[in-house]
């Protein structure tokens, strides 16, 4: 059995929420902070056991690629316990991590030993008080000392991704001094507009074709994708040790190349980011005898993820705030 929906796009990467708390305020996601759900509703995120199912299914229908995702993934307590279990199955091949960089510092050394290889940090300004207003934290001379950590820690990959901001942080001049002599690829994302967020997009929304017209006239080249890459385009230079990549979800044809699947902290798989539902597994995820029950329905939702997502028209799903199901 493979992941290929009626598109004839094949599945192999998996990204796993965890958890839908941050302790991050980024004004682009969680601008007040995390908060219960108006409901009130008490939030029972994946225990360890259902994650192992998850791991063990996905990597039957050929997951190779596992990312996890919050909220900040790291503030589970079982957090090196949840990498434990990605690593025991050696069909896992990739397993990556994003996070605010908080814990960067401290924990990487930690986080590799488990059997991280790849990580993501998000950094959107190399300016502390840009820094600051964007995320209300403090923290980038931290988290900037921790990547510099990471790249010393055995990983096999570190990535950090810029949520761009029009007239905030689209300025490529620092970014690019900053990667010179670091082996990087900086990720500049498009800012999406979500359930929370729709004034914000209008007032700060910018192509990233702005930036790719920048790169191609100073020479940066455009480099080939592997199969369970993420969405980037990425470019190289001869001078620059690091690399650009951008994502720009409102370019033409920008689903077609669609590989990832999603599982959010609650156990409902997404096939878009911004589809209009998810279809629960946590039934199904409580003993390793249903897993041919949890590969049908799974198989079977798949034949239900669009075309592609309908951002253009302002259509964002059930994509209240980015931490549901960790962008």
């Amino acid at each position: 059995m493979q992941l290929i929906d009626n598109y004839q796009r094949r599945f192999k990467y998996l990204r796993l929420s965890i958890t839908e708390v941050c302790n991050f305020q980024c004004q682009y996601c969680l601008p007040n902070g995390y908060a219960i759900p108006k409901d009130g509703a008490q939030r029972h995120f994946l225990t360890l056991n259902e994650i192992e199912q998850i791991i063990a299914c996905f990597a039957d229908l050929g997951i190779t690629k596992i990312r996890l995702t919050g909220g900040e993934p790291t503030l589970r307590r079982d957090f090196l316990d949840i990498l434990s279990l990605i690593y025991a199955d050696s069909r896992i091949k990739v397993r990556a991590l994003t996070t605010n960089g908080f814990r960067l510092l401290n924990h990487v050394a930690d986080w590799q030993r488990a059997g991280l290889t790849a990580i993501n940090i998000s950094v959107d300004s190399l300016s502390s008080d840009t820094f600051k207003l964007i995320t209300g934290q403090d923290r980038l001379r931290e988290i900037l000392a921790g990547i510099d950590k990471a790249l010393t820690a055995g990983l096999q990959t570190v990535k950090v991704n810029t949520v761009l901001l029009k007239g905030v942080n689209n300025h490529l001049t620092d970014y690019l001094q900053w990667i010179k002599y670091r082996p990087i690829e900086l990720r500049f994302i498009e800012l999406m507009e979500t359930g929370m967020t729709g004034d914000l997009f209008n007032r700060l929304h910018i192509s990233g074709q702005c930036l790719e017209q920048q790169l191609l006239a100073e020479g940066w080249q455009r480099q080939a994708k592997d199969e369970v890459a993420g969405a980037a385009s990425v470019y190289a230079h001869s001078d620059y040790q690091g690399k650009i990549g951008l994502i720009m979800p409102y370019s033409k044809d920008f689903c077609q190349t669609c590989n990832r699947l999603r599982i959010s902290a609650t156990g409902k798989i997404h096939f878009c980011l911004f589809g209009e539902n998810g279809i629960d597994l946590r039934d199904l995820l409580q003993s390793p005898t249903q897993r041919d029950a949890l590969k049908s329905r799974i198989l079977s939702g798949l034949t239900t993820k669009p075309e592609h997502h309908l951002l253009q028209q302002h259509q964002t799903g059930l994509a209240n705030t980015l931490s549901y199901l960790g962008g």
